[in-house]
Protein backbone atom coordinates (compact mmCIF):
# COMPACT_ATOMS: atom_id res chain seq x y z
CA UNK A 1 0.00 0.00 0.00
CA UNK A 2 1.32 3.24 -1.10
CA UNK A 3 2.17 6.25 1.60
CA UNK A 4 0.66 9.41 0.00
CA UNK A 5 2.04 12.37 1.21
CA UNK A 6 0.95 15.96 0.26
CA UNK A 7 3.80 18.91 -0.35
CA UNK A 8 2.30 21.75 0.45
CA UNK A 9 2.14 25.57 2.20
CA UNK A 10 -0.08 28.14 1.91
CA UNK A 11 2.99 30.73 1.15
CA UNK A 12 4.31 30.15 -1.88
CA UNK A 13 8.08 30.44 -3.16
CA UNK A 14 9.06 28.25 -0.46
CA UNK A 15 10.15 25.06 -2.64
CA UNK A 16 7.01 23.14 -3.36
CA UNK A 17 7.58 21.90 -6.44
CA UNK A 18 11.57 21.73 -6.22
CA UNK A 19 11.26 19.15 -3.32
CA UNK A 20 8.60 17.32 -5.08
CA UNK A 21 10.51 16.77 -8.25
CA UNK A 22 13.92 16.12 -6.35
CA UNK A 23 12.14 13.86 -3.59
CA UNK A 24 10.64 11.75 -6.17
CA UNK A 25 13.76 11.68 -8.12
CA UNK A 26 15.72 10.46 -4.79
CA UNK A 27 13.17 8.08 -4.16
CA UNK A 28 13.15 6.41 -6.96
CA UNK A 29 17.10 6.16 -6.96
CA UNK A 30 16.78 4.31 -3.86
CA UNK A 31 14.42 1.72 -5.77
CA UNK A 32 11.33 3.28 -4.81
CA UNK A 33 8.23 3.57 -7.05
CA UNK A 34 7.23 6.53 -6.86
CA UNK A 35 4.65 8.37 -8.50
CA UNK A 36 4.47 12.41 -8.70
CA UNK A 37 0.81 14.40 -8.99
CA UNK A 38 1.44 17.59 -10.24
CA UNK A 39 -1.88 19.46 -8.84
CA UNK A 40 -0.82 22.80 -9.62
CA UNK A 41 -2.25 24.53 -12.28
CA UNK A 42 1.22 26.02 -13.46
CA UNK A 43 2.51 21.77 -14.30
CA UNK A 44 5.59 23.11 -12.58
CA UNK A 45 6.20 19.78 -11.47
CA UNK A 46 5.45 18.10 -15.23
CA UNK A 47 7.91 20.68 -16.88
CA UNK A 48 10.48 19.98 -14.54
CA UNK A 49 9.77 16.27 -14.77
CA UNK A 50 10.65 16.68 -18.58
CA UNK A 51 7.44 16.61 -19.99
CA UNK A 52 5.51 18.92 -22.19
CA UNK A 53 2.22 19.98 -20.79
CA UNK A 54 0.87 21.82 -23.86
CA UNK A 55 1.04 18.28 -25.24
CA UNK A 56 -0.84 16.66 -23.32
CA UNK A 57 -4.14 14.88 -24.47
CA UNK A 58 -4.87 13.85 -20.87
CA UNK A 59 -3.86 15.12 -17.28
CA UNK A 60 -5.17 15.16 -13.65
CA UNK A 61 -7.73 17.25 -14.14
CA UNK A 62 -9.64 14.11 -15.90
CA UNK A 63 -8.73 12.24 -13.26
CA UNK A 64 -10.43 14.38 -10.86
CA UNK A 65 -13.53 14.62 -13.32
CA UNK A 66 -13.65 11.08 -13.38
CA UNK A 67 -13.22 10.34 -17.39
CA UNK A 68 -10.22 8.36 -17.20
CA UNK A 69 -8.32 6.49 -14.17
CA UNK A 70 -4.78 7.10 -13.24
CA UNK A 71 -3.16 4.56 -15.04
CA UNK A 72 -4.70 6.12 -18.26
CA UNK A 73 -2.89 9.06 -17.60
CA UNK A 74 -0.10 9.08 -15.59
CA UNK A 75 3.53 8.80 -17.79
CA UNK A 76 7.13 8.38 -16.93
CA UNK A 77 9.38 10.98 -16.48
CA UNK A 78 11.42 11.91 -18.92
CA UNK A 79 15.09 10.35 -16.67
CA UNK A 80 12.29 7.53 -16.62
CA UNK A 81 12.79 6.55 -13.28
CA UNK A 82 9.22 7.39 -11.40
CA UNK A 83 6.50 8.27 -12.90
CA UNK A 84 3.92 11.55 -13.40
CA UNK A 85 0.34 12.68 -13.21
CA UNK A 86 0.70 15.73 -15.20
CA UNK A 87 -1.08 19.11 -15.12
CA UNK A 88 -1.50 21.72 -17.33
CA UNK A 89 -4.14 24.47 -17.82
CA UNK A 90 -7.21 22.81 -17.76
CA UNK A 91 -6.78 22.33 -14.38
CA UNK A 92 -7.31 25.94 -13.61
CA UNK A 93 -11.16 25.54 -14.61
CA UNK A 94 -11.06 22.21 -11.57
CA UNK A 95 -11.84 24.59 -8.89
CA UNK A 96 -15.26 25.82 -10.66
CA UNK A 97 -16.35 22.31 -12.08
CA UNK A 98 -15.46 20.13 -8.68
CA UNK A 99 -18.09 22.26 -6.73
CA UNK A 100 -20.56 20.86 -8.90
CA UNK A 101 -19.66 16.55 -9.00
CA UNK A 102 -20.94 14.39 -6.29
CA UNK A 103 -17.61 13.61 -3.62
CA UNK A 104 -16.35 17.06 -4.59
CA UNK A 105 -13.24 17.00 -1.42
CA UNK A 106 -12.32 12.95 -2.03
CA UNK A 107 -12.13 12.37 -5.64
CA UNK A 108 -8.51 11.84 -5.67
CA UNK A 109 -8.58 9.63 -3.07
CA UNK A 110 -11.39 7.72 -5.19
CA UNK A 111 -9.23 8.07 -7.80
CA UNK A 112 -5.74 6.38 -6.55
CA UNK A 113 -7.39 3.58 -5.45
CA UNK A 114 -6.47 1.84 -8.85
CA UNK A 115 -2.76 2.71 -7.79
CA UNK A 116 -2.50 1.72 -4.21
CA UNK A 117 -0.56 -1.25 -4.66
CA UNK A 118 1.63 0.28 -7.46
CA UNK A 119 3.68 2.70 -5.88
CA UNK A 120 5.74 2.63 -2.30
CA UNK A 121 4.76 6.59 -2.28
CA UNK A 122 3.00 8.81 -4.27
CA UNK A 123 4.08 12.53 -3.67
CA UNK A 124 1.35 15.37 -4.23
CA UNK A 125 2.28 19.10 -5.32
CA UNK A 126 -0.20 21.38 -4.27
CA UNK A 127 -0.84 24.54 -5.11
CA UNK A 128 -0.13 27.55 -2.71
CA UNK A 129 -3.90 28.20 -2.13
CA UNK A 130 -6.68 26.55 -0.07
CA UNK A 131 -8.67 25.58 -2.92
CA UNK A 132 -10.47 22.65 -4.01
CA UNK A 133 -7.38 21.13 -5.51
CA UNK A 134 -5.55 21.57 -2.02
CA UNK A 135 -8.86 19.99 -0.14
CA UNK A 136 -8.54 16.72 -2.51
CA UNK A 137 -5.00 16.25 -1.56
CA UNK A 138 -5.38 16.78 1.82
CA UNK A 139 -8.08 14.16 2.00
CA UNK A 140 -6.66 11.63 -0.26
CA UNK A 141 -3.16 11.92 1.91
CA UNK A 142 -1.89 10.35 5.26
CA UNK A 143 0.64 12.66 5.63
CA UNK A 144 1.75 16.47 4.93
CA UNK A 145 5.27 17.44 4.11
CA UNK A 146 5.70 21.72 4.94
CA UNK A 147 8.28 23.12 2.70
CA UNK A 148 9.20 26.02 5.43
CA UNK A 149 11.93 28.78 4.10
CA UNK A 150 13.58 30.23 7.52
CA UNK A 151 12.53 33.79 7.16
CA UNK A 152 10.21 36.49 9.33
CA UNK A 153 6.44 35.11 7.97
CA UNK A 154 7.77 31.52 7.81
CA UNK A 155 5.78 30.53 11.21
CA UNK A 156 2.42 32.62 10.58
CA UNK A 157 2.32 31.13 7.48
CA UNK A 158 2.51 27.43 9.09
CA UNK A 159 -0.06 28.51 11.81
CA UNK A 160 -2.39 29.06 8.94
CA UNK A 161 -1.83 25.82 7.53
CA UNK A 162 -1.60 23.25 10.56
CA UNK A 163 -5.25 25.24 11.15
CA UNK A 164 -6.31 24.01 7.23
CA UNK A 165 -4.92 21.14 8.48
CA UNK A 166 -6.59 20.58 11.69
CA UNK A 167 -10.11 21.24 10.07
CA UNK A 168 -9.53 18.80 7.50
CA UNK A 169 -8.74 15.97 10.07
CA UNK A 170 -11.72 16.56 11.39
CA UNK A 171 -14.09 17.05 8.49
CA UNK A 172 -12.74 14.40 5.70
CA UNK A 173 -9.46 12.37 6.84
CA UNK A 174 -9.49 11.47 10.47
CA UNK A 175 -5.52 9.63 9.68
CA UNK A 176 -3.92 12.49 8.18
CA UNK A 177 -1.16 13.85 10.53
CA UNK A 178 2.38 16.03 9.65
CA UNK A 179 4.67 14.04 8.26
CA UNK A 180 7.50 16.75 8.72
CA UNK A 181 8.68 19.88 8.11
CA UNK A 182 11.64 20.52 5.90
CA UNK A 183 13.62 23.88 5.90
CA UNK A 184 14.64 25.13 2.56
CA UNK A 185 16.80 27.90 0.80
CA UNK A 186 18.93 27.36 3.87
CA UNK A 187 21.31 29.62 4.42
CA UNK A 188 23.02 28.98 7.76
CA UNK A 189 24.88 33.00 7.76
CA UNK A 190 22.15 35.39 9.22
CA UNK A 191 20.43 34.88 12.61
CA UNK A 192 17.23 35.22 11.72
CA UNK A 193 18.32 31.91 10.02
CA UNK A 194 19.02 30.15 13.49
CA UNK A 195 16.29 31.98 15.28
CA UNK A 196 13.18 30.48 13.13
CA UNK A 197 14.49 26.79 12.84
CA UNK A 198 15.12 27.19 16.88
CA UNK A 199 11.44 28.07 16.56
CA UNK A 200 10.53 25.04 14.68
CA UNK A 201 12.15 22.50 16.51
CA UNK A 202 10.58 24.16 20.06
CA UNK A 203 7.05 23.93 18.45
CA UNK A 204 7.26 20.48 16.71
CA UNK A 205 10.38 18.93 17.95
CA UNK A 206 11.34 15.66 15.32
CA UNK A 207 8.84 16.54 13.15
CA UNK A 208 11.56 19.24 11.63
CA UNK A 209 14.17 16.68 9.31
CA UNK A 210 17.66 17.61 9.90
CA UNK A 211 18.20 17.56 6.54
CA UNK A 212 18.32 21.04 5.38
CA UNK A 213 18.35 22.05 1.53
CA UNK A 214 20.76 24.63 0.96
CA UNK A 215 20.14 27.41 -1.58
CA UNK A 216 22.13 26.21 -4.58
CA UNK A 217 22.31 27.40 -8.45
CA UNK A 218 22.17 23.45 -9.87
CA UNK A 219 18.79 22.82 -8.33
CA UNK A 220 17.89 26.58 -9.42
CA UNK A 221 18.76 25.71 -12.72
CA UNK A 222 17.91 22.51 -13.29
CA UNK A 223 13.95 22.86 -13.93
CA UNK A 224 14.69 24.71 -17.30
CA UNK A 225 16.50 21.74 -18.18
CA UNK A 226 13.26 19.55 -17.27
CA UNK A 227 15.32 17.46 -14.96
CA UNK A 228 15.65 16.93 -11.28
CA UNK A 229 19.17 17.73 -9.70
CA UNK A 230 20.24 14.82 -9.15
CA UNK A 231 20.04 13.68 -13.01
CA UNK A 232 21.29 17.50 -14.13
CA UNK A 233 24.52 17.48 -11.89
CA UNK A 234 24.41 15.14 -9.01
CA UNK A 235 27.61 15.59 -7.14
CA UNK A 236 26.10 19.25 -6.39
CA UNK A 237 25.07 20.56 -2.98
CA UNK A 238 21.00 20.62 -3.61
CA UNK A 239 21.38 16.84 -5.03
CA UNK A 240 23.19 15.56 -2.44
CA UNK A 241 20.80 16.91 -0.23
CA UNK A 242 17.63 15.98 -1.76
CA UNK A 243 19.16 12.27 -1.58
CA UNK A 244 19.60 12.68 2.42
CA UNK A 245 16.24 13.98 2.53
CA UNK A 246 15.07 10.54 0.75
CA UNK A 247 17.18 8.57 2.91
CA UNK A 248 15.76 10.17 6.26
CA UNK A 249 12.25 10.24 4.74
CA UNK A 250 11.87 7.13 4.58
CA UNK A 251 13.25 6.04 7.54
CA UNK A 252 10.51 8.71 9.36
CA UNK A 253 7.73 6.46 7.63
CA UNK A 254 8.86 3.29 8.69
CA UNK A 255 9.23 4.06 11.57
Amino acid sequence: MARIIAVTNQKGGVGKTTTCVNLAASLAAMKRRVLLIDLDPQGNATTGSGLTKDELDTSVYDVLIGTHGVKEVMKKSMPGDYWVLPANGDLTGAEVVLLDLPSKETRLRAGLYEVDNDFDYILLDCPPALNMLTVNALAASQGVLIPVQCEYYALEGLTALLQTIERITQALNPSLEVEGILRTMYDPRPSLTHDVSNQLHKHFGDKVYDTVIPRNIRLAESPSYGLPVLHYEKQSRGAIAYLALAGEFIRKCVA
